[in-house]
């Protein structure tokens, strides 16, 4: 995700999700991936006015740890959003995919949306082969308005 500008782009998605999350007083956790890291970013809580200083630590590149940064999104979907909590878990997974690795949807995910980042003259379309494993919706990163909800 760090060359090209996709970066850069899946920041000012994220910004727009935390945005509309603000408006809506919806309860968000951030989890962020890169290299062999996962980091719980946000714990789950109600969402806040979010600004590019927040925003401009956040890294990429290196590999992509895809299944376990969904192994822990499935771990908090789970713990804050079950059967008598009336939240429903929903997943946003911005990712360019540049991995092999194919998890399965979390199970406590009721709603999920894959936003795809992959550039470059070579895509290889792992996010829209994702989102059609998960039965997710796709977005590219590009396709902004349709950011509202998943």
């Amino acid at each position: 995700m760090a060359a090209g500008g996709a970066l850069a782009r899946a920041k000012g998605v994220l910004l727009a999700l935390m945005d509309e999350a603000y408006r809506r007083r919806e309860q968000v956790a951030l989890i962020c991936f890169a290299g062999a890291r996962v980091e719980l970013r946000l714990p789950p809580r109600k969402a806040a006015p979010w600004n590019d200083g927040w925003i401009a630590p956040i890294g990429g590149g290196g590999g992509t740890p895809l299944a376990a940064a969904v192994a822990q999104a499935q771990q908090l979907l789970a713990r804050h959003c079950g059967p008598r909590s009336g939240c429903q878990g929903a997943l946003w997974l911005l990712t360019d995919a540049r991995t092999r690795e194919l998890p399965a949807r979390p199970a406590a995910a009721q709603e999920a949306a894959v936003v795809d980042f992959e550039a470059g003259r070579v895509r290889l379309g792992r996010a829209r082969g994702l989102a059609r494993a998960w039965q997710a919706r796709y977005l590219q990163a590009g396709d902004l308005a349709g950011l509202a909800a998943p």
